[in-house]
């Protein structure tokens, strides 16, 4: 017989895990102070024997089914109080009471519905439970009254015996897992979970049919609970009781039944220990899901023809995902194959899910590191603005309403985060757009420009410049990129479901407006990036990706299998001149053309794009001159144009075309000529050598610009009436010309030279600020990169002075300080070679103002170059005449030259035609050169103005003399060309300069 032992005298506190029959429960503890799950203990209901289960190959007991759902609907999940009355331990088993809700005795239930009988007396003395009596009484009710198992019906008790499938009964050989997922895929299936193999698989019996089956989770895995080298026992340890913890010894779990004795192992192998948090993650999904009613969708079928399925688990009234809980509690990671059997929303969230645990580092994570990441997030960097420009289909540029209007610093330029669209390529590196760059750009353009937008600044990143290339680059070759998510705060018209669908936000915080990427995402122009683990990325991820899920279904744009639209522009802009020629009668066809301004060059040069005409040119206002780069107000002409007009569809009347391919004429944007105004805010001059009966418009720019000089604006606040000015002793009435108070600070070979205005604020101003710098110790190499085009502070070898310079060529990294920088030293003119050693890195508000050396070159003349014969000496000559710290000259300005663009990387910007007079000489420094033999006049055309006709008999005069005398270049006789020709730009020579 078997031996029995007494049980205690104290009641516990628990919680039903399981329910494994009609009289046998599984008790979890409700606390636990040590690592790991709670203590388990398995309880017989003392004295009752309900029906048995089918094991391995048998049948159900009659009314065995019916016996367990009973009480596992009474008490599973539920917190019970229970004393252990007798154990028997040959058997593994502990017989006890149980109280439901503090009151309610589970045994008396159970024989009070029929579901079990009572047992009068165990085979020892001791063995039976203390409320014997009246669980006899009552089941003598139950017989009378017909209940549960003693059911009246006729036939009740074979219809309550179960129809088991081979799978329920051990004999998954036959089982169609392919079967069951093509005539249940997506649809929810109500089943019973029965065990838990680890937090992530599940074995369920599926209803009504009771087919039992093996459900691996979809989108994760859960650590490993390993493998035991034994069939699977339970230790029990401590449980908590009402009054203070009492140790319970180990025993062995009771026998399982058939559906549970599934996961034994036929040939157990070497054991191999859980992995960390395994247990932890098993208990997470025993405790909601072990003995529950749950849903099972499936999603597929691996090629072991395992089900893989998402589980659904009640929690009062709601459904929860067992999937997301897992992961989002850190006990389970985010698996991509069997993610992809799923929905794209179910596996965002899993993704989101992990990725936010990974951050926390939550149990599985706790030594979790991230991979590095070239991104860094930025906050509190909101700002609302106008839509100056659209890059690309994924950048924009945004005037900042904040800063003060045609401020350089205004503008930012904003990438949307998060999504990406086919590059514009790039003209000068002969790189064509992409398909469907344009038609993204083009629809952007459209909905944004001049609008007003929310921004909200989100990560910056740090990218190499040629796309794609090694984190290894050097520094000098990568650059910071700011991306954000841009929105339109009024809503667009005609743009149908693309509006409606980006206005709702899963976000946390709701948008402020139409999410821009969204709708460039949603109209099949980008794609969404995956970003890796740990990467910044847009607030409103979500959204984008289901924008992009909508623009595939739909097959928009890049998405769709037909060919993208084929757009042929040509490029005037790049072609030579004689080809932009061509192009003229084709423009002059129509009065007024529709264009669209693509790039603002200067304040009065543009790039437009014909579509009617499929071509780009090169154009400019007829007789209307902003001032060139570097120039005071340039940037402000600059920016009031790219505000009124760039990427604006406007109207130009072509009149002619210059000898550079650029061409002339008037531009109007909204019926508004764009002349009138630039001249109205001051930052224009008209140039009245341009016919003016040829210019539309004519008497308007010329009342816009006396409006200008009478209100003293921008370029005429220090406007002086002209005076009268020679080239020689001959007084030329000479019309009203510019003139300027200057010093000459460097000179060149062809007649070229720098100078600085005389009384201009900007000097002192700079200087000052030099002077308060404090002077670091050398940089220590790789802290300080300077590369090609950036500005810094450099000591000039002649007296050791810091000025501001800019970088023309740069080694490739530095290895030494003795590494040679070629710079131009932007207030001077000069260039010359400077050690690493002897650059400092300059700040932004100094380096951002214009330099102050102005390239000028002689009116009227043609002056050897260095590389020709008398070119040194010419400009021996012109260096003799003008450098010294007492001279001053006055520079009467002829014309501006706009094409003269970059000298040796200088970025002189406009070029000043000027007559050179010194301050106590008749004679200006062109006639000297002409008179010394050190110049020619340059070629005179048929027709010239009055004007330019008088200066240049006057001049001629001095190069007659010249040439009697044979001086200079005469000494030979006649130069032998006289042909129109463009000298070529020279590098400057390293002199001391004016400091």
């Amino acid at each position: 017989m078997a031996a029995s032992t007494a049980g205690g005298t104290t009641w516990y506190r628990a919680r039903v895990k399981a329910v494994t029959s009609g009289d046998c429960l599984v008790l979890t503890g409700l606390n636990n102070d040590r690592p790991g799950p709670p203590p388990e203990k398995t309880i017989t209901l003392a004295s009752l024997i309900a029906p048995r289960l089918a094991r391995r190959g048998g049948v159900d007991e009659p009314f065995a089914w019916d016996s367990r759902e009973y009480l596992r609907e009474l008490c599973i999940g539920k917190e019970v109080t229970f004393r252990v009355e007798y154990a028997v331990p040959s058997i593994g088993r502990e017989f006890g009471s149980v109280y439901l809700g503090g009151d309610k005795n589970v045994a008396m239930l159970v024989v009070s519905a029929g579901w079990a009988k009572v047992r009068e007396q165990g085979q020892q003395k001791g063995e039976a439970s203390p409320f014997l009596a009246e669980l006899l009484r009552l089941e003598e009710l139950a017989k009378q009254q017909g209940l549960g198992r003693w059911s009246k019906v006729p036939g009740a008790a074979e219809a309550s015996i179960r129809n088991l499938p081979p799978s329920a009964i051990g004999d998954p050989s036959n089982f169609d897992a392919m079967g069951l997922l093509a005539a249940n895929k997506g649809s929810p299936m109500q089943g019973i979970v029965e065990q838990v193999r680890d937090g992530s698989t599940v074995r369920v019996y599926l209803l009504p049919d009771f087919q039992f089956v093996q459900v691996f989770v979809a989108g994760i895995q859960a650590p490993s609970m390993g493998r035991r080298a034994a069939v699977e026992t339970v230790v029990e340890t401590d449980f908590t009781p009402d009054e203070q913890n009492g140790d319970v010894s180990a025993e062995p779990r009771a026998p399982l039944s058939s559906a549970q004795r599934l996961t034994a192992s036929s040939a157990a192998s070497a054991e191999v220990s859980p992995d960390p948090f395994g247990a932890e993650a098993k208990y997470f999904t025993e405790l909601r899901c072990l003995n529950r009613d749950v849903r099972i969708v499936l999603e597929g079928v691996d090629k072991f023809s395992n089900l893989i399925g998402s589980v659904y688990y009640p929690e009062g009234e709601t459904a929860k995902d067992l999937a997301l809980e897992l992961v989002e509690n850190g006990l389970a990671k985010y698996v991509e194959w069997s993610a992809n059997m799923m929905e794209e929303d179910a596996k965002r969230r899993l993704k989101a899910a992990e990725l936010q645990a990974k951050k926390t580092r939550l149990r599985m994570w706790t030594n979790y590191v991230p991979p590095a990441t070239n991104s860094k997030a930025i906050c509190d960097q909101n700002f609302t603005g106008k839509v100056v420009e659209v890059v690309s289909g994924d950048c924009v540029v945004v005037a900042d309403d904040s800063i003060p209007y045609g401020s350089p610093l205004a503008e930012r330029r904003v990438n949307l985060s998060s999504i990406r669209c086919p590059k514009m390529g790039n003209p000068r590196r002969d790189e064509k757009p992409a398909a469907y760059a344009r038609e993204a750009r083009e629809f952007l353009r459209t909905r944004l420009i001049g609008r007003q937008v929310n921004v909200q600044m989100e990560y910056s990143r740090k990218v190499t410049m040629a796309d794609g290339a090694t984190a290894t680059a050097a520094p000098a070759d990568s650059r910071v990129m700011d991306f954000g998510s841009v929105f339109l705060m009024s809503p667009l018209k005609g743009d149908g479901d693309d509006a409606s669908a980006a206005a709702p936000s899963t976000a946390g915080s709701q948008q402020p407006g139409l999410n821009v990427a969204e709708l460039v995402v949603g109209r099949g122009f980008g794609t969404v990036i995956r970003h890796r683990d740990f990467e910044e990325r847009s607030n409103y991820y979500d959204d984008l990706l289901a924008a992009e899920s909508r623009a595939i279904s739909g097959k928009k744009g890049i998405h769709s299998a037909k060919d993208p639209p084929v757009m042929h522009i040509q490029d005037l802009t790049t072609a030579s001149a004689k080809k932009a020629r061509d192009f003229l009668p084709f423009l002059h066809r129509s009065r007024k053309i529709p264009a669209v301004v693509e790039y603002v060059l200067s304040g009065h040069r543009f790039k437009l794009l014909i579509p009617k005409e499929t071509c780009s040119i090169a154009f400019s206002f007829s007789g209307v001159r902003c001032p060139g780069r570097d120039e005071p107000y340039s940037d402000e002409a600059i920016a009031l144009m790219r505000r009124k007009i760039m990427q604006r569809d406007v109207e130009v009347e072509v009149e002619t075309i210059d000898r550079t391919g650029t061409f002339l004429g008037s531009l109007w944007e909204s019926r508004t000529n764009m002349a009138v105004t630039l001249l109205e805010a001051g930052l224009a001059k008209l140039q009245t050598s341009f016919g003016g009966d040829k210019i539309p418009d004519a008497h308007l720019l010329e009342q816009a610009e006396q409006s200008a000089k009478r209100q003293k604006l921008k370029i005429w606040e220090n406007y002086v009436e002209g005076e009268e000015v020679s080239n020689g002793p001959t007084t030329v009435e000479n019309k009203q010309k510019e003139l300027l108070q200057v010093v000459v600070t460097e000179v060149l070979g062809g007649g070229k030279f720098y100078v600085q205005t005389v009384g201009d604020q900007r000097v002192s101003s700079i200087q000052k600020q030099l002077a308060s710098l404090n002077i670091q110790e050398a940089p220590v190499i790789g802290a300080f990169n300077p590369k090609k085009g950036d500005i810094v502070l450099a000591q000039f070898s002649m007296d050791d002075s810091w000025n501001r310079a800019l970088i023309v060529n740069a080694p490739r990294g530095v290895e030494s300080p003795n590494d040679k920088f070629e710079v131009f030293y932007l207030d001077y003119g000069n260039q010359e070679e400077v050690p690493y050693s002897q650059l400092r890195p300059l700040d932004p508000s100094i380096s951002a103002s214009p330099a102050l050396a102005q390239l000028c070159s002689l009116a009227f003349l043609k002056v050897p170059t260095l590389d020709d014969e008398f070119g040194t000496e010419a400009a021996q000559f012109l260096s003799e005449q003008t450098l010294g710290s007492s001279l001053q000259f006055k520079v009467m300005i002829e014309e501006r030259d706009v094409s003269g663009g970059k000298v040796k990387g200088q970025g002189t910007g406009t070029v000043l035609i000027v007559t050179l007079l010194a301050e106590k000489s008749d004679l200006s420094i062109n006639a000297a050169m002409l008179q010394e033999g050190l110049a020619r006049l340059e070629k005179r055309k048929r027709w010239e103005p009055k004007e330019r006709k008088s200066v240049l008999d006057n001049l001629e005069s001095f190069q007659n003399e010249a040439k009697t005398a044979r001086r200079g270049i005469w000494q030979y006789g006649d130069v032998e060309s006289d042909d129109e020709d463009t000298l070529p730009p020279v590098a400057a020579k390293k002199t001391g300069g004016r400091r």
